[in-house]
């Protein structure tokens, strides 16, 4: 009797702990497909961003040193490898891409562009599923960081993500 109540508590224990694993890894992999979701819209923004400046610099071409700062934070994001390097460089890019924007309001024939429209719209629209992706990805995160923190899984987890987007 008491060899099956051990065994009872054996097997109970093998499937927490094979549970509470297999849940740990399918958040791991839900944070990997989320950032990922994420590098994409980064890639495509930063693939737009030659086209944009070029069209700009037509117009304000005396604005060299926000040319320079899009093309500075570009090659840093392009360059960067991990998380949060790319994290870092990409808010840079973002905020000189918004900084550049900001010069081409100054210059009315740049806004009647069709060129300098659609890729604004399509800038415009990167950036909203951009933050899609972040939501997601944060989602993610802090289901992630529930499940390690919670008892009884944080009996067996590893490691908490903590980083997370804005």
């Amino acid at each position: 009797m008491t060899g099956f109540i051990i065994l009872g508590i054996l097997v109970i224990t093998l499937c927490w702990v094979v549970l509470t694993y297999n849940g740990l890894v399918k958040f791991k992999n839900l944070m990997q497909e989320a950032w990922s979701g994420i590098d994409v819209f980064l890639k495509k923004r930063r693939d737009l961003v030659p086209n944009l400046v070029e069209i700009v610099k037509g117009y304000a071409s005396h604005e060299r040193q926000t040319f320079e700062e899009v093309a500075r934070y570009r090659s840093q994001a392009i360059q960067a490898t991990g998380q949060d390097a790319q994290m870092v460089s990409e808010t840079g890019l973002g905020r000189a891409l918004g900084r550049m924007m900001v010069v081409a309001e100054s210059y009315p024939d740049l806004k009647a562009n069709a060129n300098f429209l659609d890729l604004q719209r399509q800038l415009a629209t990167l950036e909203e599923e951009l933050a899609l992706s972040r939501r997601y990805f944060n989602g993610t995160v802090r289901a992630n960081n529930i499940k390690i923190e919670t008892f009884p899984s944080n009996l067996s987890s590893t490691s908490k993500k903590e980083s997370s987007l804005k």
